[in-house]
């Protein structure tokens, strides 16, 4: 147990005094890219697949006929 508390407390102190953190308004500019980023990718990610499912259906609606 006391090995969980030491690395804990190591953590913590490194956390605090060694880790360089990015200002608040670069945290605050770098989120609002990953979110634009997100949108971006899961918007044509959906495109792809509203494509390749049109097409999907497409050819078993040939194949059928």
């Amino acid at each position: 147990m006391a090995g969980i508390v030491n690395y804990i407390s190591e953590s913590y102190n490194e956390l605090k005094n060694h880790v360089t953190w990015t200002s608040w308004p670069e945290a605050q500019r770098l989120t609002i890219l990953v979110a634009v980023f997100s949108i971006v990718f899961s918007l044509a990610i959906w495109g792809i697949d509203t494509l390749f499912s049109n097409v999907i259906e497409g050819y078993f609606e040939w194949v059928k006929s």
